[in-house]
Parts: structure tokens; sequence; C-alpha cells
């Protein structure tokens, strides 16, 4: 009787070793794949481009220059006559707020015009009688010397805090418009001597007590 036959797996070949070429010619293309990767993926920078000079450092003073005459004419636009503000206001916070404010971190910002006769005053807040408005309203206008407050940063909404690097830049872009208002608006007013005298107003205020407007002017003039 025949024993059966077992089968003998296929002897495999040795490979070959890489020639020192072909090693080469490896290198070479892993080496160009790399070099095109960097190519591609680099952008020239011109050298008075502001990516080529790093993050530029926020100067106030420019900032202010440049963007209150934005901010004026914006406000100016915006403006409601003081009575017909009060009395939606008054019937409805959330409508008139709505139609007429801006948001802002503090509060609705409005922006209102009025003429009136000023009051008593103390460091340089002054008090202004308006024909037409409650008797429980206060209208109020800072005029300086320190003009405080967020609200001709705020008044636009075109203003946000993510244009700026961090929250001091954000809030030197306010007290830099509120420096170039006294220069642009109030430098060529006495407004020392403002007590009895009838003055236009336009400019901004936030919402915070509904019976107490405390205006930024954005426009001041003295009849």
């Amino acid at each position: 009787m025949t024993a059966p036959t077992t089968a003998s797996a296929p002897v495999r070949k040795p490979r070959r070793p890489l020639s020192t070429a072909a090693k080469r010619g490896i290198w070479i293309g892993a080496i160009v794949v790399v070099i095109l990767g960097l190519v591609l993926g680099t952008r020239v920078v011109p050298a008075d481009d502001p990516l080529a000079q790093g993050t530029e450092k926020f100067d106030p003073a420019t900032y202010g220059a440049e963007e209150f005459p934005t901010v004026q004419s914006d406000v100016v636009d915006r403006a409601v006559e003081a009575d017909v503000l009060a009395a939606a206001v008054a019937e409805d916070p959330a409508a008139a707020a709505e139609e007429y404010a801006v948001q802002s971190s503090g509060g609705p910002v409005y922006s209102t015009t009025f003429t009136g006769v000023v009051g008593e005053g103390q460091s340089g807040i002054y008090e202004v009688a308006v024909e037409g408005l409650p008797d429980d309203l206060l209208i109020r206008v800072q005029t300086g010397p320190a003009i405080n407050g967020t609200e001709l940063r705020d008044a636009t909404g075109e203003i946000e805090f993510g244009q700026f690097v961090n929250q001091i830049d954000f809030q030197n872009a306010a007290a830099a418009l509120n420096e170039e208002l006294k220069a642009q608006v109030l430098a060529d007013i006495d407004t020392a001597a403002l007590t009895g005298k009838t003055i236009e107003v336009t400019g901004a205020f936030t919402l915070i007590n509904p019976s107490s407007w405390l205006v930024t002017p954005v426009e001041l003039s003295v009849q």
C-alpha cells in the first residue's frame, strides 16, 4: 500500500535588498514631497503687512480720532426726540428698547435729542428742563471735565469686544471716544457757565433708571 504524498509548502524566494540607487531615489522623493508641502503651505507676506509686524498695539488716541466721527454720525441718525422716546419707554419699555435701543452689557442704549434750559450743575453734570416731558423724568447731560461711561462705544452696535485683543483695550476704546468728544465737541464751550442758558443736545444714554437719563452728548450747542 502506497503512503499518501504530503504536499510541500511553496518555497519563497528571498527578497533582493534594495540597491543603493533605489534607496537614494526613495529618500529624494520623500524630501521633494516635504518641500512641496512647505511651499504650498507658505504665504508670502510683504514687509509692510500687519502680519509681518506682529500684533499691533492698541493706540487709544488714534482710535478715538478715527472712530468718533462715525459714532457721532450714527448717534445723530438714530436720535429720537426726547418726548417721543419718553412716552415710548413709559408705555412699553421692552417695545421701546426693541424699536429704538442698541443692547449692551450695561442695558439698552438710546440716542436722543432735545432742547432745554440748563439748571444747576455739579462736577460738569447739569440738569436740563425740557418742555413736554413728564415732571418725574430727570434729564441730565455730562459736559466734563470727566466724561464717564461707555455710551459712545455701545450706542452704534458696531463696536464689539471681539474686535479687540482684551477687555482692557475694549474699555480703553470707550475712554478714547469720550476724550475725543471733549476735543471735538466741548472744547469751545464754556461748560462752567451753562446754568440758565438754553442748549440743544444730541447724545446717547444707557437706560438704567427710566426716571433719570444721563446723556453723553455728541453734539451740544448753546443758543
